[in-house]
């Protein structure tokens, strides 16, 4: 039999699942958005740095603060696509019920967690606000950067939040 006269696979539970309202694309157009500025500034400073001997002082900054909004972004895309660190033993072992069980508690403790941490860092953003607080390498407020903080957290927890709802309305 030829590859096109086989039987489709079976479909799996996984693709059974409703697909997000928000589209994934939105953290895979931001994470290639981020990894090109982050290659072209490191270029640029590779670059100026062969040519010149010197060195742009705000490109150590920028790059650690954009590796931060990488590892967040796909942090979200993760969540969204059930692709967090499990124990996959315990996870796709026993009946559907306990599988879906256990990934609805995955994806709710993941809610709870980052619900915290863009509650807190709310706060320090203010005192970021407050005391005028600026970033050592080029002086700008540090709040430009901590503001992404409580964003993204928040981010991460409405796509545990949607897991958690998918995952209750899937068979």
């Amino acid at each position: 039999m030829s590859p096109a006269q086989e039987d489709p696979p079976p479909a799996s539970a996984e693709s059974a699942e409703p697909a997000p309202r928000v589209p994934l694309a939105l953290e895979d157009v931001l994470t290639a958005a981020v990894m090109a500025a982050l290659a072209l500034i490191t270029f640029a400073n590779v670059l100026v740095r062969y040519f010149t001997s010197q060195s742009f002082a705000w490109t150590e900054e920028v790059s650690v603060f954009l590796m931060i909004v990488l590892a967040l972004v796909a942090s979200s895309a993760a969540v969204a696509r059930n692709g967090h660190i499990r124990i996959e033993y315990f996870a796709d072992s026993g009946p559907r019920s306990r599988q879906r069980a256990l990934a609805r508690f995955g994806a709710l403790m993941v809610f709870v967690l980052f619900t915290l941490v863009a509650a807190l860092s709310v706060r320090m953003v203010w005192d970021d606000i407050r005391f005028e607080e600026t970033s050592p390498g080029i002086g700008v407020p540090k709040w430009w950067y901590s503001v992404w903080l409580p964003v993204l957290a928040a981010a991460i927890a409405l796509r545990a939040l949607g897991v958690v709802i998918r995952k209750g309305r899937s068979p």
